[in-house]
């Protein structure tokens, strides 16, 4: 098998988590995570175009070749739902201008790829990916942590495929 690099993203206006994880089948590594932070004193449009701009120099640096996300759930807060997903249209469409397959996941579909079980919460998230990635600390911010899963999620749901690179 091939080694591929896979990005996840966890989008959000304020922050939006990216995590780089190089992979052979199921073997996984670490290669970098962080948040592109926007803050909430520039205007609407300036954010946006920040996130876009910072997320394309994360993908020239690290040169991911397949993108893995979180499908967006609100049940509540509708507002919050509305700025998250501008988020992830300017990241979809990000990731489109430099054609990387995007893949979404559900977020019980990640919680279950990573811990083993539908309900885990953020906590246990966070400690599984670092057990999985063979860190000495969770990974923070939980949106890094998030990200993370996202990609592991990719990367454990498609390790059979052949992938041409």
């Amino acid at each position: 098998m091939q080694k591929r690099r896979v990005i996840g993203i966890d989008p959000g206006l304020a922050h939006t988590g990216f995590g780089v994880i190089d992979a052979i089948g199921n073997n996984i590594r670490l290669v970098s995570y962080g948040v592109i932070e926007t803050p909430s004193t520039e205007e609407h449009g300036t954010r946006l175009l920040e996130i876009y701009n910072r997320l394309v120099a994360v993908l020239m640096e690290f040169k991911p070749e397949q993108a893995a996300m979180e499908e967006l759930y609100f049940a509540r807060n509708v507002s919050s739902a509305m700025t998250v997903s501008e988020a992830k249209g300017v990241v979809t469409m990000c990731l489109a201008q430099q054609a990387l397959p995007l893949n979404m996941y559900r977020p019980n579909q990640i919680k279950y790829s990573v811990t083993g079980t539908k309900t885990a919460d953020k906590k246990t998230v966070e400690q599984y990916v670092k057990i999985l990635l063979n860190l000495e600390t969770e990974p923070k911010p939980d949106h890094a942590a998030d990200a993370l899963a996202a990609a592991i999620t990719h990367v454990f749901s498609t390790a059979g495929m052949d992938y041409i690179v």
